[in-house]
C-alpha cells in the first residue's frame, strides 16, 4: 500500500510530461503554418496578370506529357479551331452537317429579310449578314451547334437607336452607313472584351436583366410588326399594351408538342410562306390592290462598304455608344445560346475566344455591307434539332443563301410584307421566357425587380431605358452589397475543430471569452471599410454587454479573412483603427488566413508588426487555441 501514492504521482508526472510535449508540438505545428503564411513570396504585379491573361487567351499551353508545338501554329490553332477539329472531320458527319445547314438556311432567308426590315435596312443586307459573319465564325468560333446571323433583338436595338441620330427615311444613305460604323464599333469592342478577357463586363446584365429586356423587346417587335398585319380582323380594338399583348400570346402559343423527327416542318414553314404568299400576290396582282411588297431587291455578292465606315462625321461618338450597347447584348444572347447547347451535348465553349471571334466577325462584316450578327437561339434550336455535327452546317447555310442573293433574289420582288412580319413574330414566343421570370421570382425576389425594371423600360419607355434600368438596379445590388457586406459570428460544432454561422448552426457554440467573426466580402476597401470596422465594434460591445459578470468578458477577437481576398489602402486603415479600439479594452486582435494580396499589403503597410507576427494564423482552430491559453494564462494570474 506505501507504494500506491508514489505510482500516483509517477503517473501524473507522465500524463504531465505528455501533455507538455503535446502542448510544444501543437505549438511547434502552429508556428509552422504561421510561418508559411507569413513567408509567402509577392504575388505578381498587375501587369504580369494583364498579360498572362491574354497570352491564355490568344497561346494555349500544350497540355502535359505533349511534345510543344511550334508557337506560330499553336497562335493559328487558337485563333482559327477548324485548323484543329477539321483534321478529324469525316464524310460522314458532313452527310449531317447538310442537311443541317440547308433546313438552317430555309428558316434564314425569310427570317434575315424580316430582320433586315426591323432594322430599317434594305432586304438584301439581312441576306449579306447571313453570308458572310457565318463563314468568319465557321474558321474561328468554337460551338460545334450555334447559327449565326442577324436577330430580332439586335436589329430593333439598332433602328431603335440609330434612328434617332439619323432619319433613316429622310437620309437613307447616311443611316446605312451609321449602321456599317456601328457594326464596326461593335465587333471592335467585342474583340478587345476577349483579348484582355474582359466577359466580366457582360455579366453586368444579369440573367434576370436579360430575361427581362427579351421579354419587353419581344413585345415590342411584335406590335411594330402589327402594322403589316392589315388582315386580323377579330384582333384587339384596344391598342393598351395589356390587351395588345393578351391578343398576341394567345395567338402565337396556340402550338402543340413537336415531334423531333419532324423537326423540319416549322424550320420549312417560313420559307414555303413566303413562296406561296409571294406566288398568290404575283398571280393575283395583289400589290396593284394595295398589298405592299418588297419591290427593290438587289442581288449579287456582298458589295464592300470600306468607303461608307464614317469615323469622322458627327455622329462618331454615338456610333461608338450604341456599338457598345450592341456588342454587351450581342454577347450575351450568343454566349448564354452556345453554352446552352455546348452543355447539351457535353463540350466546354471559351467565352473569351467566343467574344473574339464574335468580334472579328462583326468587323469584316461592317467591311462587306454587313450588320451587326450574333448566335440565334430559334435558328440555333434547329440547327441542333437537324443533327448538326460542326459549324460546317454555318458554312453551307452561307453557300445557300449566297446562291439565293445570286439567281433568286428578283423572285421575292412580291413577296408581301404581311409575311415578313408573321415570320418575325412567330420567332418571339422563343424570346419571352415566362418560365425563367417566374423561377427568378421564386429564388431571388430582387432578382426579379431587375427583370420586372427591365422589361417595363423597354415596354413603356425605350430600349435605352430599358437596358439602363436594368443596369442601374443590377449595379445598385452591387453597390449595396459591396458597400454594407455581412458578418458573422462563429462558433463550434461540438466534437469537432469547425467553425460555423451561429445562426444558421444554433447547434454551434460560442466560446466563452472569444469572439470569432467573419468578413463576407471579397474586398475589404475605401466603400465598405468604415462599416465592417463598425460592426464588428458593435458585436465586440454587445457580447461584452451579455455577461454582466465580467468573467466571460472578452480577451481576444478572432477575425477570419477566409473570404477577403483583396485590400486597399483605406481598409488597412481601418483593421489599425480596429486593432487600436481594441487594444484599449485590452482586447487582443488576432488575424485568421489572410489571402495572398491581402498579407502582403499588411506587411508593406508594418500592419503585421503592430498586431505581432504571433498573431497572424493559418486557421481559426490555431487561434482559438492560443486565445484559450491567453485566457487561462490569465485567469492564474488573477
Amino acid at each position: 500500500m506505501s507504494n500506491m501514492p508514489a505510482d500516483n504521482s509517477m503517473t501524473e508526472l507522465q500524463q504531465l510530461d505528455a501533455d507538455t510535449a503535446t502542448a510544444t508540438a501543437t505549438a511547434t505545428g502552429r508556428s509552422e503554418r504561421a510561418k508559411w503564411l507569413l513567408t509567402s513570396p509577392d504575388p505578381p504585379a498587375p501587369w504580369h496578370q494583364l498579360f498572362s491573361s491574354i497570352k491564355q487567351t490568344l497561346l494555349p499551353q500544350p497540355k502535359p506529357k505533349q511534345p510543344r508545338p511550334n508557337r506560330p501554329f499553336l497562335f493559328m490553332q487558337t485563333l482559327f479551331p477548324i485548323l484543329k477539329w477539321g483534321k478529324n472531320y469525316k464524310a460522314a458527319m458532313f452527310k449531317n452537317d447538310l442537311l443541317a445547314g440547308l433546313t438552317l438556311a430555309s428558316l434564314c432567308i425569310p427570317q434575315s429579310i424580316g430582320y433586315a426590315n426591323l432594322a430599317k435596312m434594305d432586304p438584301q443586307y439581312g441576306l449579306y449578314t447571313s453570308v458572310v459573319p457565318p463563314l468568319i465564325y465557321a474558321v474561328m468560333g468554337s460551338s460545334r451547334d450555334i447559327a449565326i446571323g442577324p436577330v430580332a433583338v439586335v436589329s430593333l436595338l439598332l433602328s431603335a437607336m440609330i434612328s434617332k441620330v439619323v432619319d433613316p427615311s429622310g437620309d437613307p444613305v447616311t443611316y446605312r452607313r451609321t449602321v456599317f460604323t456601328v457594326t464596326f464599333f461593335t465587333g471592335a469592342f467585342q474583340t478587345l472584351f476577349g483579348v484582355f478577357r474582359l466577359g466580366f463586363l457582360v455579366d453586368f446584365l444579369s440573367h434576370a436583366a436579360i430575361v427581362g429586356f427579351m421579354g419587353g423587346a419581344a413585345i415590342v417587335i411584335g406590335l411594330q410588326q402589327l402594322k403589316g398585319l392589315l388582315g386580323l380582323s377579330h384582333f384587339t380594338p384596344k391598342t393598351d399594351v395589356v390587351s395588345v399583348f393578351g391578343a398576341v400570346i394567345k395567338a402565337l402559343h396556340q402550338q402543340g408538342q413537336r415531334n423531333r423527327k419532324l423537326f423540319w416542318l416549322p424550320a420549312m414553314a417560313p420559307l414555303f410562306s413566303v413562296i406561296l404568299s409571294t406566288l398568290i400576290v404575283y398571280l393575283s396582282k395583289g400589290d396593284e390592290h394595295g398589298i405592299k411588297i418588297v419591290k427593290h431587291f438587289k442581288g449579287g455578292l456582298n458589295p464592300t462598304s470600306v468607303h461608307q465606315l464614317n469615323f469622322g462625321g458627327p455622329h462618331v461618338g454615338e456610333a461608338a455608344k450604341i456599338g457598345l450597347i450592341c456588342a454587351l447584348i450581342a454577347l450575351t444572347e450568343a454566349i448564354a445560346v452556345g453554352r446552352s447547347f455546348a452543355s447539351i451535348k457535353g463540350y466546354h465553349l471559351e467565352g473569351n475566344k467566343e467574344m473574339v471571334a464574335m468580334g472579328f466577325m462583326n468587323i469584316i462584316g461592317s467591311l462587306t455591307s454587313c450588320y451587326t450578327a450574333t448566335g440565334s437561339f430559334s435558328r440555333t434550336a434547329v440547327n441542333y434539332s437537324a443533327g448538326c455535327e460542326t459549324v460546317v452546317s454555318n458554312i453551307v447555310m452561307s453557300i445557300t443563301v449566297l446562291i439565293c442573293l445570286l439567281f433568286f433574289t428578283k423572285l421575292l420582288y412580291y413577296t408581301p410584307l404581311a409575311i415578313l412580319a408573321s415570320i418575325i413574330l412567330s420567332a418571339l414566343p422563343g424570346i419571352i421566357d415566362l418560365h425563367a421570370a417566374y423561377n427568378i421570382w421564386k429564388v431571388d425576389k430582387l432578382d426579379f425587380m431587375v427583370c420586372l425594371g427591365a422589361f417595363l423600360g423597354v415596354l413603356f419607355g425605350s430600349v435605352e431605358i430599358g437596358l439602363l434600368v436594368a443596369v442601374v438596379i443590377s449595379f445598385g445590388k452591387i453597390m449595396v452589397s459591396s458597400i454594407k457586406p455581412s458578418t458573422e459570428v462563429l462558433g463550434r460544432l461540438p466534437g469537432t475543430d469547425l467553425f460555423c454561422n451561429i445562426v444558421q448552426y444554433p447547434v454551434a457554440n460560442k466560446i466563452s471569452g472569444i469572439l470569432i467573426t467573419r468578413i463576407n466580402s471579397g474586398t475589404l476597401c475605401f466603400a465598405n471599410a468604415s462599416f465592417i470596422r463598425e460592426r464588428i465594434l458593435r458585436s465586440v460591445t454587445d457580447e461584452n454587454n451579455t455577461d454582466e459578470s465580467g468573467k466571460g468578458r472578452l480577451h481576444v477577437l478572432v477575425l477570419d479573412m477566409t473570404n477577403v481576398t483583396n485590400i486597399d489602402t483605406s481598409g488597412i486603415h481601418a483593421m489599425e483603427e480596429l486593432y487600436k479600439q481594441l487594444t484599449a479594452q485590452g482586447i487582443e486582435l488576432a488575424v485568421v488566413n489572410p489571402r495572398w494580396q491581402v498579407i502582403t499589403k499588411m506587411k508593406a503597410a508594418k500592419f503585421v508588426e503592430k498586431i505581432g507576427a504571433n498573431w497572424i494564423f493559418l486557421t481559426i482552430g490555431d487561434a482559438v487555441d492560443v486565445a484559450l491559453r491567453l485566457k487561462i494564462s490569465g485567469l492564474n494570474n488573477c
